[in-house]
């Protein structure tokens, strides 16, 4: 069913009609028509089905005004100073959700949610998150930036660590547009921060935060046969520096031969590590959907990269509960198929990489010491 909308007679679906009227009354005087249209997408996604049917998740897309130009990806840059990034650097626009931010809005819609008989549900969410979403300008080739984006709306939000805001961006208090943030990658390379060069969007995002003094984290998860490979073990192979400037998501990994058990098994070891990372490694959680202190991950796979806001976890059955998880994910494409939920099935690439920051700032030879990029690594 649908209702016109008595303001500006926009017809809308029946759901959505309440909050696109009482949009037009807002004390600010703006109207964003989309945030309707969002807490109805939001409400489908929360109570689709549980995370063992493929065909249950739903779309949560939206339309982001568009970005400044964007230099073109071989493009390189002069030498810079500190002070000449900061002077230089642009505010990102970004799609903004309500008064309360995304996660709010998140926690209204799954606490809404219907429940099966028999179903103890309890979500983990993120702290602070503003969407960045990729654009035109940037498709294809833009989503390890729009998830440092992501990373950095935290960042920037988190009230306990005035430190940090300080130190990210010169103490801008703003999330800079993908340019900047190039030239800030340009100038953590110049200060020595991951000077050998490795190939992943991941240890990029590692290197310029920890150029601020922040303590980001790489996390491995591959089976062991290539443990080699990666960045925990001495002597790990790696490839030359790229430039700034261009795609991240160039994560190219061997084909999995696992049958259906191992890849049951991956699945689960990298669900409980989501799990255990927002629960801080408690086990008295009770049901509901709890808001966390913990920060996003940046989540890295096979050609492509996005950010991981919370996990959901279902218990089912009678006598033995067995535990079902679904990623809470936004994805910065642009695409249609740009889910929110994603359950362990979604989970087919044969490795993967995980990004979370601790708190705190680190000096002296704590900092000096992460300027080696280096990763746990977690036998999947």
């Amino acid at each position: 069913m649908s209702a016109l909308c008595p303001v500006c007679n926009q017809t809308l679906p029946l759901p959505q009609i309440e909050s696109h009227v009482n949009a037009h009354f807002d004390d600010d005087g703006e109207i964003d028509p989309q945030i309707a249209n969002d807490h109805y997408l939001a409400l489908q996604l929360a109570s689709s089905s549980s995370s063992s049917d493929p065909s249950s998740s739903a779309n949560l897309h939206s339309t982001l005004k568009e970005a400044p130009f964007l230099d073109p990806p071989n493009k390189t840059v002069p030498f810079l100073q500190n002070d000449d990034v900061v002077r230089s650097q642009t505010k990102s626009p970004f799609y903004r959700v309500g008064n309360s931010g995304l996660i709010c809005l998140l926690k209204t819609c799954l606490l809404e949610s219907k429940t099966k008989p028999l179903e103890c549900s309890t979500s983990l969410l993120s702290g602070y998150v503003d969407h960045f979403q990729s654009t035109k300008e940037d498709k294809g080739w833009g989503c390890g930036w729009r998830n440092i984006q992501m990373q950095c709306s935290h960042l920037l939000s988190r009230r306990d660590q005035e430190d940090v805001k300080r130190a990210l961006f010169g103490g801008s208090n703003f999330v800079p547009d993908i340019p900047s943030l190039q030239r800030w990658l340009e100038l953590a390379w110049s200060s020595g921060f991951d000077v050998s060069g490795k190939w992943i969007g991941t240890t990029e995002c590692a290197a310029l935060l920890r150029s601020f003094g922040l303590r980001a984290r790489v996390v491995d998860f591959a089976p062991e046969k290539s443990r080699s490979m990666y960045l925990s073990v001495p002597g790990s192979a790696v490839a030359p520096k790229r430039r700034a400037y261009g795609p991240m998501d160039r994560y190219v990994v061997k084909k999995g031969d696992g049958g259906v058990e191992t890849r049951d098994r991956q699945r689960r070891v990298l669900m409980e590590w989501v799990w255990n990372y927002f629960s801080d490694n408690r086990l008295d959680v009770s049901s509901g959907v709890h808001i966390t202190n913990k920060g996003p991950l940046y989540f890295q796979h096979e050609g492509h990269s996005r950010t991981i806001v919370g996990i959901q976890r279902r218990l089912q059955g009678s006598s033995t509960f067995t535990p079902q998880y679904n990623l809470l994910i936004l994805d910065p494409s642009d695409r249609v198929g740009g889910y929110l939920k994603r359950g362990a099935h979604t989970l087919t690439c044969p490795e993967y990489q995980m990004l979370y920051v601790d708190n705190g700032i680190a000096v002296g030879e704590e900092l000096e010491q992460l300027k080696t990029i280096d990763s746990h690594f977690v036998q999947f």
